[in-house]
């Protein structure tokens, strides 16, 4: 048990190794064997500490962790740029189907094929919703995907001959973070490019820095001020006109999913995030899911496998020679490819882009009035996510963004994206999603209201929250520079 001489915060939970007695745990061997007579030694070890604790004891203790999780199921999310909206129970029954369930990843593709079906038409829909010639399933994540789709922009010039000279990846600053960093894992010098008064690229500005040496010009559209890049065709003629590639980030797809298409748009490359666009589980350490989608000129190297009709079978291609290669073991998150064909589907296309007008509305639903309380720097219609900035308020009360999405902990609400982009001070980025209704996002704006307020009544009582959380304020700076999460006995501390 915990020593008595510690405080606990309040309503804390005890780490599972405090609690327990010597001989509390259930034995499931009779008395007189020994573990070797079960496990081979060398799974046994003695220097590990484990808890000695009962199994009620121990499904009590992780139930109680559970239900200290903020998650979408619990609470309203409205993080930007990240689309944390509902997730629909059939998506999870149908991943849950024994079929898919049970299936082993090596199994031969004859007897596969009920999988590889929903592979091969989730591959040919995303196709047809997003514009583009193929997609490959492989990647594990988004921002997998962009170091895929960026190995194969070096796959391609390769080939052309132009390795050598195309060395530079032009990444706007509305574009999202991971783009940079992509690219520069790959080898590519990164030249970021600022965006205009309008809060998007400007074509001009683009075709100063484009160059003999410009490889793929990132964007994401609507970028991540919630804007619409107006002049994409022109950006893109541009880029294709200096022998580079069009690349989008496919992050806020979720604003234009049925709307618009980015292949129509000149993009070359793409890839998704399933987990914002069709509605995955997001978040918690779990596994992700980054399509990658290509123009005609790039489909030869596409990671491996790609699912393939052979007559009237599919199978797995792994015979391609210009691929990259797979990007990861096995074929792909299988069962989040199910969710999200499960997803588009039981919405149809349709569907899809009503839900995509419905994050709009949404979004400007919330805009229109946090901007009376809130500066709103880009003060026009958005797509999914707009941004607000508490710079005034933090010049007049020293109350910052932080501060204020600290305090909407206390009203059972999670925090918005703040610091992001960094082009907006004491930006936050809110994004309500399609899934929300009239009342919660009414909910939100009057508890934003409210905390604006309090701050210029009492700038204090805003810096103290959160108040009615279990655990207040952390040391954020510490605990990402000092991520130590191994609990260690007393006697070795």
């Amino acid at each position: 048990m915990p020593n008595p001489g510690t405080v606990q915060p309040a309503g804390s939970v005890p780490l599972i190794f405090e609690t327990g007695a010597p001989g509390r745990a259930n034995t499931y061997f009779p008395n007189g064997r020994n573990l070797e007579e079960f496990l081979p030694s060398r799974a046994l070890r003695a220097d590990v500490p484990l808890p000695d604790n009962s199994e009620l004891d121990v499904v009590r203790h992780f139930t109680q962790l559970s239900q200290r999780t903020f998650s979408i199921d619990t609470g309203f999310y409205p993080l930007g740029s990240c689309t944390m909206k509902y997730n629909p129970r059939v998506n999870d029954a149908m991943a849950n189907l024994p079929g898919f369930r049970d299936l082993h990843p090596f199994v031969p593709d004859e007897l596969a094929q009920g999988a590889l079906a929903v592979m091969y038409d989730l591959q040919r829909l995303l196709c047809a919703i997003f514009g583009m010639a193929a997609f490959s399933l492989n990647p594990a994540a988004g921002a997998h995907a962009e170091l895929a789709a960026l190995l194969i922009a070096k796959a391609y010039f390769a080939k052309k001959g132009e390795g050598a000279q195309r060395t530079t990846v032009i990444v706007p600053d509305t574009a999202h973070g991971t783009n940079p960093a992509s690219a520069a894992m790959v080898g590519y010098a990164v030249r970021s490019l600022r965006s205009d008064e309008r809060g998007r690229v400007g074509v001009e500005d683009l075709k100063a820095v484009l160059g003999p040496d410009t490889a793929v010009c990132m964007m994401t559209n609507p970028n991540t001020l919630g804007l619409f890049e107006d002049h994409i065709h022109e950006i893109a003629a541009a880029v294709h006109a200096a022998g580079g590639l069009m690349y989008y980030d496919g992050a806020n797809a979720n604003a234009l999913m049925g709307n618009a298409r980015p292949g129509d748009m000149g993009f070359d490359l793409m890839h998704l995030n399933t987990h914002k666009t069709f509605s995955i589980p997001h978040g918690g350490g779990g596994a992700g899911h980054g399509p990658i989608g290509v123009a005609p000129h790039l489909v030869d190297f596409l990671p491996t496998p790609v699912v393939t009709r052979d007559g009237d079978a599919l199978r797995l291609d792994f015979e391609r020679p210009d691929s990259i290669g797979p990007m990861r073991s096995f074929w792909s998150n299988f069962a989040h490819a199910v969710r999200a064909l499960t997803y588009i589907r039981a919405n149809g296309g349709e569907g899809l882009t009503k839900l995509s007008q419905l994050a709009v509305l949404n979004a400007n639903y919330v805009r229109v009035q946090v901007r009376e309380f809130l500066e709103t720097p880009y003060d026009e219609l958005c797509r999914h996510e707009f941004i607000a900035s508490a710079q005034a308020l933090k010049n007049a009360t020293g109350v910052r963004a932080m501060d204020v999405v600290k305090a909407l902990l206390d009203d059972g609400i999670h925090a918005p994206t703040v610091y992001f982009p960094l082009i907006v001070p004491e930006c936050l980025m809110i994004e309500p999603t399609e899934t929300e209704s009239k009342e919660t996002l009414d909910h939100f704006v009057a508890a934003l209201r409210a905390i604006v307020e309090r701050a210029e009544r009492d700038p204090q009582a805003v810096l103290d929250a959160p108040t009615r959380t279990i655990v207040g304020r952390v040391d954020e700076t510490r605990a990402a520079r000092q991520p130590d999460l191994r609990w260690t006995p007393a006697s070795n501390q």
